[in-house]
């Protein structure tokens, strides 16, 4: 089976304790990183993925914007969310569409993110950033 994996959800795994936007988000993200860790091919988008199925802000398949919601502060936009998956990808050597297996991409981050001290520069700014630290 092939999942759809946002970029910077790369991050995001390596560090997941549970805790989410809401019981469904977090449900889905243990679900995925289950499955995650049977070492599928995954697509990297820089878009709504797999994981973002139960956000409750994703709308259609879409992450909804401050303009067409009252999001709380450190809700990732959807533009800040694609800023962190462009940052991922320039990183990791790669790019939008590409398909990998799941623990070479975590390889990748591990290596040329994380290890590197890049990962408070890209997502510094996100609501769940002290639980990376």
């Amino acid at each position: 089976m092939e999942y759809r994996i946002r970029a910077h959800h790369g991050m995001c795994f390596a560090f997941f304790q549970g805790k989410g936007y809401s019981g469904a988000f977090t449900e889905n993200m243990w679900k995925m990183k289950e499955r995650l860790q049977q070492n599928p091919e995954v697509v990297l988008l820089q878009e709504t993925d797999d994981v973002c199925a139960k956000c409750p802000n994703n709308q259609n398949g879409r992450c909804i914007s401050t303009a067409e919601k009252e999001v709380p502060e450190g809700v990732p936009s959807p533009e800040k969310a694609a800023g962190y998956d462009g940052q991922v990808f320039a990183c990791c050597g790669l790019a939008p569409g590409v398909r990998i297996k799941w623990k070479d991409f975590e390889e990748l981050v591990r290596e040329r993110i994380l290890e590197a001290g890049k990962r408070e520069v890209i997502c510094g700014g996100c609501q769940w950033n002290e639980l990376c630290k």
